[in-house]
């Protein structure tokens, strides 16, 4: 299968594709990891352009993706796929023996179209559909349920640090005051509560967007998944092996430059103590931070905030 026949058969339209797998380096006998399956267009690509002795493992929490895998992808044999957090992908590649042996691992953070595009999935407000916002609705709570019970002070502080939503005490007075009028169940009746709230529209953003951003990240627990993801990547990757990160706003963009950034631990020292000054990095840095082109926008304008990082690990 090839990547224009993966790209035709899903609504999915995977962001700075070629882009993030072209600057993996591949090497024709590797294992490579897609920790972010989505809908498999990243995946696919990488399969194209692998020999026949490669091997790709997938993740993804979302059941209707590993259904999508196996459906898509049931007669290749160098593809497998796990149902997993990425922030669990030390152990899960260790269970497989892989720990330590990837030549190339892939990161697409937040949310992919088919969720936002599929109403009862509840991530998005064009079309009204139940307000779960789970990756994995078979675990957690979902929003509605969140919302419910969640304090004045905890919706500010979740609406003000994951969206960096300006108007967060206005728009959270708002849902608790609709709350205790009746339960909020629906994206719709969501959006139309921060509508209403929000003082100042931005110029082609829903005034709900902030809002639906900060509850998702909070549902799904996105920024502490990707830190820890982050963290054992240098566990996951050979020497010499690379990876590529796809972050869609600021926060997760921010996690990204700053564990590039970080020294090297000694591992001789305990966790919980404080660690001495270090000078030896992990990561060797390839190229700078790569934006979707014009003539992708065209195509897919979800990747106007996009922003693709790509690094070696060294030591």
């Amino acid at each position: 299968m090839n990547a224009i026949q993966t790209q035709q058969e899903s609504s999915h339209v995977p962001v700075l594709m070629h882009e993030a797998v072209e600057n993996l380096a591949l090497v024709q006998n590797g294992r490579y990891v897609d920790a972010t399956y989505g809908r498999g267009g990243h995946s696919g690509y990488l399969l194209s352009r692998l020999g026949e002795a490669s091997q790709l493992l997938a993740l993804d929490r979302d059941p209707d993706a590993i259904a999508d895998a196996n459906k898509r992808f049931a007669e290749e044999p160098r593809f497998s796929i796990q149902q997993s957090n990425f922030a669990d992908m030390r152990e899960v590649l260790q269970a497989n023996g892989w720990l330590g042996e990837v030549d190339g691992l892939l990161l697409d953070l937040g949310v992919s179209s088919p969720q936002l595009d599929v109403a009862e999935r509840g991530f998005g407000f064009s079309r009204d559909g139940d307000l779960d916002m789970r990756m994995d609705p078979t675990s957690g709570v979902s929003a509605a349920q969140w919302l419910a019970v969640v304090s004045e002070g905890e919706l500010v502080q979740v609406l003000r640090e994951y969206g960096e939503e300006r108007y967060a005490k206005r728009i959270a007075g708002a849902i608790i005051a609709a709350r205790a009028v009746e339960p909020i169940l629906r994206t719709g009746q969501l959006a139309e509560i921060v509508k209403v709230a929000h003082p100042r529209w931005e110029r082609h953003h829903h005034p709900a967007t902030r809002s639906f951003q900060a509850i998702r990240i909070k549902i799904n627990g996105e920024l502490d998944a990707i830190t820890e993801a982050l963290s054992c990547a240098v566990d996951v990757l050979k020497v010499g092996g690379r990876m590529a990160v796809i972050s869609f706003h600021s926060l997760e963009d921010r996690l990204v430059k700053r564990a590039l950034r970080q020294p090297v631990p000694d591992s001789r020292i305990p966790r919980h103590l404080p660690q001495p000054a270090l000078e030896a990095h992990s990561w060797k840095l390839i190229g700078k931070a790569t934006k979707a082109s014009a003539a992708e926008l065209e195509v897919n304008p979800r990747a106007r905030s996009a922003t693709l990082r790509v690094a070696e690990r060294v030591l």
